[in-house]
């Protein structure tokens, strides 16, 4: 976990939407972009951080900020999410973590005294030109959007 720091290229990808419509880090460039990792749709967390995402969007659209969401569901459950909760932002499938591996955001993780290997909620800052201004993890779902507000303002 960690492995991406402020300086780096971000990690590329291209995965699936809600809608079932490609996106790609590419088609974000000349924007800033917030992607962030979240272990599951509909969660108590996940829905916590993911409204309060959709509550700032208009704010972080007005700073030059885009946002995605990336977990593990698949663009089904995704788009259920979105429809439930009118999120309005792209939720990506990653559903076999390969794009929360490269970005540091999978590793272990203790829940009731388990451990298991899991997505760890993380967040991270890219510039206009795909490089990672800031990176955070194990970020708690109350704290995506004023770090992301904090690094922007």
């Amino acid at each position: 976990m960690g492995s991406v720091k402020p300086g780096n290229a971000a990690p590329d990808f291209s995965l699936l939407d809600q809608n079932d419509r490609p996106v790609k880090l590419k088609d974000f460039r000349g924007r800033k972009l917030l992607v962030y990792f979240y272990p599951r749709a509909d969660t108590p967390g996940c829905t916590k951080q993911a409204c309060s995402v959709r509550d700032s969007l208009e704010t972080l659209t007005a700073l030059g900020l885009s946002v995605v969401g990336i977990s593990p569901d698949l663009p089904k459950r995704q788009k259920s999410f979105d429809g439930k909760y009118s999120l309005h932002f792209p939720l990506l499938s990653d559903p076999d973590s390969k794009v929360a591996k490269a970005y540091g955001a999978w590793g272990e993780k203790t829940m009731y005294d388990k451990k298991s290997e899991g997505i760890v909620r993380s967040s991270f800052l890219i510039d206009e030109s795909g490089r990672i201004l800031q990176a955070w993890f194990k970020v708690s779902p109350e704290d995506t959007v004023p770090k992301a507000l904090e690094a922007v303002q």
